[in-house]
């Protein structure tokens, strides 16, 4: 380390991608501090209490499979750290209405036989996928744009990713089970049933269901950050928290800086070139969320007994319904009738609620910025699968796009997934760069999910960043 700078890397803010970029950087032996404004860490990846006394909430994300499949999470002795895994029975539930539900089980072979005519067509689309998860999801957690180990395999996928959820279903399959599953897989994408690209998700998602489940941290999301935190801090990194940088003359002097920050705060705190500048300015940031954290006296009541033993639920009816919803965010519109994801950690992990008590988490996709209340909207979908639901609550959090953004300037105006899900803008995350974490100026990084591979609690955006900077180190390059 050079005498002039206190340390070799400092990295500004500690999200999960900021957290990884420290943890790869102190693995390397070279000296990382971490800075964070706010006086606890972990960005929306937090567990708190929300509502009342004893209900422990997820701020941000609450069902992981992003996070247990992570190459390089799970290549982090995280165990060893108090991270411990919950499994729900079954991955996903999707009720269509009154009489039929759709099943995501950690079986591929449970899950096809129980979509009549397409099981043959489910099973096709996903074997291989499932067979080869480790490799591709090395593939796709990375830039696009790179030289594939696997080009085979990644043709392959390739071929079905670059479809939109439409094209996909209306192609292969038939049975209305079959498709409202999809059409829910497809929806976490944030984008339009009919936008190429979205059922890159259907395949990613329902890959990770059947390779590794998609689980739960005991204690909560806050689990991930303490254990990634005390993973560091046994590396000899340091964290400071309420540590407000307003500008990169506050940055303590270090051979490279990692900014876990979106573009917008990037260009207020960073002295960047104009058409660099530019560019990040024209970054798109894609639809928001609405989130409620509700505090129960009991389970919610489910009309389907598949919903109880679910670790994840997507509400929105029948693939028709799911693609109506998600149209109408593009045109700051919304649906009565809205797709909503919930979960109910503590049918899995009785600690998050006082005894005979639960929460529930869930939120929908709303427009960029959206300051209409979606709570009246939201609780009538949940009756309408669940009657009495209304009665069960105990307390409300009501989380408005604002309010998120409050609380984690990164989720600029209620967009939790770093900026908007497009394939261009997959591809050119930020900006279109053979290293997309590097920018012009020397020394500085960006290292959140507004680059590859983007949103999600798995922390490859750090980890690549991170690389980025040990290859500049090891040119000389800082």
């Amino acid at each position: 380390m050079l005498s002039s700078h206190e340390y070799d890397a400092v990295v500004v803010g500690a999200g999960p991608n900021g957290l990884a970029a420290a943890v790869r950087m102190a693995q390397q032996g070279f000296s990382t501090l971490v800075l964070e404004q706010s006086t606890t860490i972990g960005g929306a990846c937090r567990t708190e209490q929300l509502t009342l006394p004893g209900f422990y909430h997820d701020v941000g994300s609450a069902v992981h499979p992003l996070a247990l499949g992570s190459p390089f999470f799970s290549s982090l002795p995280l165990e060893e750290h108090g991270l411990s895994w919950l499994h729900p029975t079954i991955p996903l539930a999707h009720p269509i209405d009154n009489t039929r539900v759709a099943t995501l089980y950690p079986s591929l072979e449970k899950t096809a036989l129980l979509l009549g005519r397409d099981a043959d067509h489910y099973n096709k689309l996903f074997r291989s996928l499932v067979t080869n998860w480790r490799s591709l999801l090395q593939e796709f957690l990375q830039p696009i744009i790179h030289p594939p180990q696997h080009p085979l395999r990644m043709a392959q996928f390739g071929r079905v990713a670059l479809l939109s959820v439409e094209q996909l279903v209306r192609k292969r399959f038939s049975e209305e089970t079959t498709k409202a599953l999809l059409a829910g897989l497809g929806a976490h994408s944030f984008l339009s049933l009919s936008t190429p690209g979205s059922a890159s998700f259907v395949l990613i998602l329902g890959l990770l269901a059947h390779a590794v489940g998609w689980p739960i941290p005991q204690g909560g999301a806050g689990a991930i950050t303490q254990a990634l935190t005390h993973y560091l801090l046994s590396l000899g990194g340091k964290i400071e928290t309420g540590v407000s940088i307003k500008s990169f003359r506050d940055v303590p002097r270090a051979r490279a800086v990692l900014y876990d920050v979106t573009p917008r705060q990037l260009i207020q705190i960073e002295s960047l070139p104009s058409s660099y500048q530019k560019k990040l300015e024209s970054f798109k940031y894609g639809s928001a969320v609405f989130k409620i954290d509700y505090a129960l006296d009991g389970s919610v009541p489910w009309i389907h007994e598949e919903c109880h033993s679910a670790g994840t639920v997507h509400l929105g009816g029948t693939f028709e319904e799911v693609a109506l919803a998600e149209s109408k965010l593009g045109s700051s519109q919304y649906a009565d009738r809205p797709f909503l994801l919930l979960s109910q950690p503590t049918l899995w992990d009785s600690s998050r609620a006082p005894a005979g008590r639960h929460i529930l988490w869930a939120y929908t996709h709303v427009p960029f910025g959206s300051d209409h209340d979606f709570t009246g909207i939201i609780e009538r979908q949940i009756d309408r699968f669940a009657p009495g639901f209304s009665k069960r609550i105990l307390a409300r959090r009501v989380s408005s796009p604002a309010q998120l953004e409050k609380m984690n300037p990164n989720l600029v105006g209620g967009t939790i997934t770093g900026g908007a899900n497009h394939l261009w803008q997959l591809i050119a995350r930020p900006t279109l760069s053979a290293v997309p974490y590097r920018t012009p100026k020397r020394g500085v990084y960006l290292c959140s999910s507004s680059t590859p591979p983007g949103g999600g609690v798995h922390g490859m955006c750090g980890f690549h960043a991170a690389n980025a900077v040990l290859r500049d180190f090891h040119r000389g390059l800082n």
